[in-house]
């Protein structure tokens, strides 16, 4: 496979992706956090240029063995494969596109405060994600927590009670709020305020 390195390719891959939403929606992700940065150190690979069928966003330098299928999506840790069984939709072309995020203003409990995840709650984040539980997951949410955005509520005294962090493909992959906490619409505010704050980054939300 060919990886995609010129800010002209990728910003043509782009536009191609963007029209073959929400099929293309993770690999699109990693696309966009690439050319704004690349905070992941990610890279992208298609199966040959500029006609094609299959296109890949992994770490960079990484190796991923097995055949690349067709028709489907594939998915190993850290990786997003998404293949087409012809090229891919051209930049113009008619495709189903999600509506746009109305810009209300969610209501904040008045017991919480919009705040931010800081490096020592790493371990609630390890403790409290289905995932986690060791140190391989520890230190991929460290990563998230440093490079991607979030967003978190506090209660009175700064503790996080809930929150969303997203991911190297742009999107949520650690949503929680702490049981004392939940059925107040903690999570409903957090959740469109992320939405919120991606569609102003460029990055699209279907849900």
């Amino acid at each position: 496979m060919q990886i995609l390195t010129s800010p002209a390719q990728l910003q043509r891959l782009e536009g191609i992706l963007k029209q073959s939403l929400p099929l293309a929606l993770p690999v699109y992700g990693a696309v966009l956090n690439i050319t704004r940065g690349n905070p992941g150190q990610f890279e992208v690979l298609v199966d040959k240029w500029p006609d094609f069928g299959a296109v890949l966003a992994r770490p960079r330098g990484e190796v991923v063995h097995g055949d690349i299928g067709r028709g489907g999506m594939t998915w190993c840790p850290g990786t997003y494969q998404v293949c087409s069984g012809h090229p891919w939709v051209p930049p113009g072309a008619s495709t189903p596109r999600a509506p746009p995020l109305t810009r209300c203003s969610p209501r904040l409990d008045p017991s919480v405060r919009v705040g931010s995840l800081l490096p020592s709650h790493v371990d609630l984040l390890n403790e409290t994600w289905p995932y986690g539980g060791n140190a391989r997951s520890r230190r991929y949410l460290a990563k998230l927590l440093e490079h991607f955005p979030h967003v978190c509520l506090q209660d009175s005294a700064g503790e996080p009670v809930s929150w969303v962090l997203t991911d190297h493909f742009g999107t949520g992959t650690h949503s929680f709020t702490l049981p004392a906490h939940r059925r107040r619409g903690h999570m409903q505010v957090a959740l469109t305020m992320a939405a919120q704050r991606a569609q102003a980054r460029g990055f699209p939300t279907f849900g």
